[in-house]
């Protein structure tokens, strides 16, 4: 995996405004030629939606426009989330911005022809989305790498601000675009935006990191961030949350070329006005973050933003004045950043850098999975019933969201050290491995007093789920009858490569769960550590069996 270095990033590991990411020249560059390019595709969208409000006859099939947008996050996140950690970051993403240029071309292209047609149409939204799919969670890795940690929720709060100031005026020329000049010239805009970023990305010559072990393939690299997603309970419970909010706070969006024409009786520079409150709206939340983030939990920021998209929908769904929507709209808006960046900040500091581009990929496949579910069965739900039944529905379901923070809170992660421990050194053996050599067993055996027995019940318990996250197969804890003081852990990897690359996996933050389980250790040296070979007795004739099928070694941990 490549990555920026960190000496990009200001000496100053604590965020004193919302602008303090800034500083860091290489996050400044980036962030500013994305914010040409969103402008583009912010413009884009309104002539995506409004041409498909023009040529299709359905509100199902507006409310698609934005389901193929979110669709390729879904479909396409956990592959360009393992491609990103393991591939340099910088080519994924110009790879992806030089493809949505390519598209933005061919649709305008289309367009400008007459040969568009509402398939057609969402065809290329979905294309342009799947490049957006795998320039993500390059990006947001990224972050992380070009900014102190305490810097972290103002660095992805501003890349929700960024999008969001193109989004407040964007729609609006977009509106004037398309109601000047017509939706080929806001196409054929947008395709210009991305040679900004395109040229910052082909210029950017981040420090590539030494890479200590081989590549994993795309399959195990799939398998291994799922796994550690599974096994990190406080990252699934952000894609529990993630999932809904983006399914209920989609309905707003996804409606709202509808609730221009038919609740507010307007036209495209309506939509584009609606979408630039919403915008603004999410330029305040933006710029609130930090300042959130100082005085509240986690939960709490999650329950107000939550709540307050829920009223906010309520609230469109039954106003017909256009002052009114905007003012609503732009507490959605806010609502809808604070929530969708405290989520994104929850995955980067629950998640070490080796797999960060994974957890965030599988986030990013929860929410906006949500999200173009939410979208399109909002929209039927809208054909069928109305635009306020769906708006009502989709409050509803968003304040479910925050009900379910009663059971499943959000985890405070700021205080987590997830840094490498990087002090476990490859053990020397006296038979010959290499790196496919296996499968490799490895036992490690305490003495434990019986009065202390609970508790290290209790941390084996998290040894195991560390192991298990980590790449450990067929964990078990054992006793021995003959001497109740002897307890034994073993577990299992495929080969040698996969038992180094579980070792170099461990955190600070898992470390003192090791730490603690040494302290009840009660023998006179530490506690012994074997590493075997586990060999089936027919696999070679007997006479030509001229090593020993089982090796033992010991060591400390």
């Amino acid at each position: 995996m490549s990555s920026a270095t960190r000496s990009n990033a200001p000496d100053t590991s604590e965020a004193t405004s919302a602008l303090s990411p800034l500083r860091a020249p290489v996050f400044r560059s980036v962030w500013i030629a994305s914010l040409f390019s969103n402008f583009g595709s912010l413009i884009q969208s309104v002539g995506a939606s409004w041409m498909m409000l023009s040529i299709a006859h359905s509100r199902d099939m507006v409310a698609l426009v934005q389901t193929s947008v979110t669709l390729p996050l879904t479909l396409l996140s956990l592959v360009a989330g393992a491609m990103a950690d393991n591939l340099d970051r910088r080519k994924v993403m110009l790879s992806a911005q030089i493809f949505m240029l390519v598209m933005s071309l061919g649709l305008a292209i289309c367009t400008w022809t007459g040969a568009i047609t509402p398939w057609l149409l969402l065809l290329f939204t979905f294309s342009i989305g799947c490049g957006g799919a795998f320039n993500n969670p390059a990006w947001q890795a990224s972050v992380g790498e070009m900014v102190p940690r305490g810097q972290l929720a103002g660095a992805v709060a501003l890349n929700s601000m960024g999008f969001n100031i193109a989004r407040s005026v964007g729609p609006a020329i977009g509106g004037i675009i398309v109601a000047a000049a017509g939706p080929a010239v806001a196409f054929c805009i947008n395709a210009t935006t991305y040679t900004g970023l395109i040229g910052v990305l082909a210029r950017w010559r981040p420090v590539v990191a030494p890479r200590i072990l081989p590549r994993e393939s795309l399959g195990l690299a799939i398998t291994a961030g799922l796994r550690y997603v599974r096994m990190s309970p406080a990252i699934l419970r952000v894609l529990v949350r993630g999932a809904l909010y983006g399914f209920g706070s989609s309905g707003i969006m996804a409606l709202l070329p509808i609730i221009a024409k038919e609740l507010l009786a307007g036209g495209a520079l309506t939509y584009g006005l609606l979408s630039g409150a919403f915008g603004i709206g999410a330029v305040a939340g933006a710029m609130s973050i930090t300042w959130a983030r100082q005085r509240l939990r986690t939960e709490t920021i999650i329950r107000i933003a939550s709540i307050g998209t829920a009223i906010a929908a309520g609230i469109i769904g039954i106003s017909s004045y256009i002052a009114l929507t905007m003012l609503v709209l732009a507490i959605a808006g806010a609502a809808w950043v604070v929530a969708l960046s405290t989520f994104n900040v929850s995955v980067q500091l629950s998640t070490p850098r080796w797999v960060l581009a994974r957890a965030l990929s599988i986030y990013q496949t929860a929410t906006f999975g949500g999200m173009a579910v939410g979208s399109w069965l909002l929209g039927v739900l809208a054909d069928n019933k109305g635009v306020t039944t769906g708006l009502l529905v989709a409050g509803t379901i968003t304040l479910l969201n925050a009900a379910i923070g009663l059971r499943l809170p959000l985890s405070q992660t700021e205080q987590l050290n997830l840094d490498p421990l990087r002090s476990w050194q490859e053990p020397e053996t006296a038979v010959p491995v290499d790196a496919r050599t296996g499968p490799v067993v490895i036992t490690v055996e305490y003495r434990i007093r019986q009065v202390d027995i609970v508790e290290f019940l209790n941390l084996m318990a998290e040894r195991r789920r560390i192991r298990r996250r980590d790449g450990a197969r067929n964990w078990t804890l054992l006793r021995d009858l003959a001497d109740p003081e002897v307890w034994i852990e073993r577990y299992k990897t495929p080969t040698w490569l996969d038992y180094i690359r579980h070792n170099n996996r461990m955190t600070q933050d898992d470390a003192t769960v090791f730490k603690r389980l040494h302290a009840l250790h009660i023998g006179p040296e530490r506690p012994v550590i074997r590493r075997l070979l586990e060999r089936q007795t027919d696999s070679l004739p007997l006479g030509q069996l001229t090593t020993p099928v089982e090796t033992t070694f010991t060591g400390p941990t």
